[in-house]
């Protein structure tokens, strides 16, 4: 008898997905509902409750409860004592000061800045850009029993501050050509060239001093800290504070945080060329809310 053949199974055919499909971007609803309340509370000076952070964010109360619950048992928010509202905590900040080309750049800097406030007698701090602000990432008080600080994590506009002004002096001409197309469109065209040409002073000579900008009687006094791309990774200020019983003068205190930008410069892999001295002098010839 012949033998009964039994009929293969064919394999299914397989649709190719379409390469559209394949590089459709994934969307993950929970942790954008996190970022948003995260971002919602990094602009809020005030602490906000469940309700009105679903109503800032036009969304329900359901929506939020659980990410702001995860939110705050992970440290990420937090709420004082006695209070509902809930405020933004350290750990962004905390986070961001552990990536490592910053942390490096504290580790690094930290000491030599310390010997270098001991011999101006004076504060010094390190600010990194932030878009189009600068932020304070690192800071040694001034061993004088009066001095001026900011503290770590302050964040103002670029432009309005010399550390700011100097940043973007010395950055690449990419990074440069963005930032001032963004001070064009909130600036008047005036005041745009103005600091526009400022910047380009600023780099020609290597520093930026300006008197009485943030508070009448400090001159800060910014250097770049360069890196092994010749652009500025951060920037180096000194808030010069004049004391009636002054230790160290002007010109020495600006030589010292000089010294202390050139060495963090050298190993960061970077050459600092050494500006034109006594700083004094200089600054006398220009008007004190002008300098620069």
């Amino acid at each position: 008898m012949p033998s009964k053949q039994i009929p293969t199974a064919k394999a299914p055919s397989v649709k190719k997905t379409p390469k559209k499909v394949e590089k459709r971007s994934y969307e993950a609803p929970a942790l954008e509902k996190g970022l948003d309340v995260l971002e919602l509370l990094a602009g809020l000076s005030r602490g906000v409750n469940q309700s009105e952070i679903a109503q800032l964010l036009g969304r329900s109360l359901q929506e939020v409860y659980r990410v702001v619950m995860v939110l705050e048992r992970r440290g990420y928010i937090q709420r004082h004592t006695g209070e509902d509202g809930f405020y933004l905590s350290n750990r962004v900040f905390d986070l961001a000061h552990r990536y490592p080309p910053l942390a490096r750049l504290v580790d690094l800097a930290t000491p030599i800045m310390n010997a270098a406030s001991v011999a101006a007698d004076q504060a010094m701090h390190i600010a990194i850009l932030d878009k189009t602000d600068i932020r304070v990432v690192a800071q040694v008080d001034s061993p004088a029993p009066l001095g001026f600080r900011l503290r770590v994590g302050t964040k103002n506009p670029a432009m309005a501050t010399a550390s700011g002004r100097l940043l973007v002096a010395f950055q690449s001409p990419e990074t440069k050509a963005w930032i001032l197309d963004e001070l064009r469109q909130n600036q008047s065209a005036e005041d745009a060239e103005a600091l526009i040409r400022r910047t380009e002073r600023i780099h020609a000579r290597g520093y930026e001093m300006v008197t009485g900008e943030g508070l009448q009687g400090i001159t800060d006094v910014s250097f770049p800290l360069i890196d092994h791309s010749g652009f500025a990774t951060a920037a180096l200020t000194m808030p010069f504070l004049q004391a009636a019983r002054q230790l160290v003068d002007f010109d020495a205190a600006c030589q010292a945080a000089f010294g202390a930008a050139q060495t963090i410069t050298e190993l960061l892999g970077g050459r600092l060329a050494e500006p034109t001295f006594p700083l004094a002098r200089i600054a006398a010839k220009r008007p004190p809310d002008r300098i620069g």
